[in-house]
């Protein structure tokens, strides 16, 4: 997500490149639709290392009684993605888009 902002602010064309059987033809609204797994908020708020005698410690970086989310991942929205690659070719970032790649999946 934060690569597709960065190069809409830049008007630089984003492109995902997906294989088909990825697309999940029922979906209408990845934002929305898509269960994003929240993985634990240690990972963020803190780091183990190796001291200087060589033992390893965890310690929390981030300010005591701070909380933290930790997205497994994100979802793009359409609007800042270019195209969609598949091996059939290049699709706006669209149903529409696809199916004019996939008219078998038209209902």
């Amino acid at each position: 997500y934060l690569k597709a902002l960065a190069a809409h602010d830049n008007n630089v064309p984003f492109y995902v490149a997906v294989p088909s059987p990825t697309i999940d033809w029922r979906m209408s609204d990845g934002v929305r639709d898509i269960p994003i797994e929240e993985r634990s908020p240690t990972e963020v708020t803190h780091m183990t290392g190796m001291t200087e005698a060589g033992a390893v410690e965890t310690i929390r970086v981030a300010a005591p009684g701070s909380s933290a989310r930790n997205p497994g991942f994100d979802v793009t929205p359409a609007r800042l993605i270019t195209g969609v690659i598949t091996e059939r070719g290049v699709a706006a970032a669209s149903r529409e888009g696809l199916l004019s790649l996939f008219p078998e999946r038209k209902a």
